[in-house]
């Protein structure tokens, strides 16, 4: 009897066992196929925010030229450092508004939006409605600046840093907010983790070409200090180059801001997104079509960005001027 109870016991144990084998090769399976989907949506999520990737390395690799060469790479790793805290403050607040308040994802990303076109009619305010001897000036006095020991850069560094946060703020909430829309009906597990490996990738693959664009100078001088003769005319081809790439990125960026918050505009406006793609449409059945169906639409979304940036920025000069008479007072 007791032989028969233990062999029943036995018995029961080794079915457990058969029991808990086969769940832990489902979970396997299901554990893989998991991340086999994550991995597939965050694929799609990249290829998605590609657009903004390169807005997003243009506008900070502007936003910290200008330092000493020296405090390069320590801004570099400042303005990383509050891309990251920026993604986690984001990430989190997008699953929140998705999951309670979807609605008002699209009025937020207006609002970075209108605040990008803001930044990018500024900056073209500044250049083009100052006098020539007051840019040169401005310029020159900060070149005075660097070479001079006894001037503080500290303030100059940090406004830097913040700017350049402020603006990767509103670029890593569009890559959010479009990584989202790739993943809305994926589980709760796998947003969490798609959102979370798109946020490190982009923050990583951004600054680390950044701080490889802002050294390109010293990589230059570097090669031309070499004895062979192939790396030395290379070195003076990077040391002529560096210069014109900062320009062109400069100039790159201030475009960005008109591109990526004209387009969020956009789309936020159903009739004039119809009437862009409409436009697009017709663009794509002109010689070379494929290049107009993708020109056009930018184009329209840069003039609304423009458009909706002087706007702001009218409002906010009058603002500032009434608010300094009343100070005035």
């Amino acid at each position: 009897m007791a032989a028969g109870s233990l062999l029943a016991l036995l018995d029961d144990i080794a079915t457990i066992l058969d029991d808990v084998a086969l769940m832990t090769k489902v979970a396997a399976k299901k554990s893989a196929a998991m991340a086999d989907d994550v991995s597939v949506m965050t694929k799609v999520a990249a290829q998605k925010t590609a657009g903004v990737l390169g807005d997003d390395l243009a506008l900070n690799a502007q936003q910290v030229t200008g330092v000493n060469a020296d405090r390069e790479i320590p801004v570099v790793w400042a303005v990383a450092k509050g891309s990251l805290v920026n993604k986690v403050i984001l990430v989190p607040a997008a699953l929140l508004i998705s999951a309670f308040v979807p609605w008002a994802v699209t009025p937020l990303l207006m609002v970075g939006g209108a605040f990008l076109c803001f930044e990018g009619a500024e900056k073209l305010a500044h250049k083009f409605l100052h006098a020539p001897g007051e840019v040169d000036a401005e310029e020159s006095g900060l070149v005075e600046a660097h070479s001079n020991p006894a001037v503080d850069m500290v303030a100059y560094e940090k406004d830097k840093i913040k700017g350049a946060v402020r603006t990767d703020f509103i670029l890593s909430a569009e890559i959010i907010a479009i990584t989202l829309g790739t993943v809305a009906s994926a589980p709760f597990v796998q947003q969490v983790a798609v959102l979370s490996g798109i946020a490190l990738i982009m923050t990583m693959g951004v600054y680390g070409l950044v701080a490889g664009i802002v050294k390109l100078d010293d990589l230059g001088l570097w090669l031309h200090r070499k004895a062979s003769r192939t790396a030395q005319a290379l070195g003076r081809g990077i040391v002529l180059a560096a210069p014109w790439l900062m320009k062109g990125l400069s100039v790159a960026g201030t475009a960005a801001m008109f591109l990526v918050g004209g387009g969020i505009l956009v789309h936020g406006v159903p009739a004039l997104h119809h009437a862009v793609e409409g436009f697009g449409a017709g663009a794509a059945q002109w010689p070379a079509g494929g290049l107009w169906a993708v020109l056009v639409p930018n184009a329209l979304n840069a003039v609304v960005g423009l458009a909706a940036g002087a706007a702001v920025l009218v409002v906010v000069t009058l603002f500032q001027r009434l608010r300094g008479r009343q100070a005035a007072h």
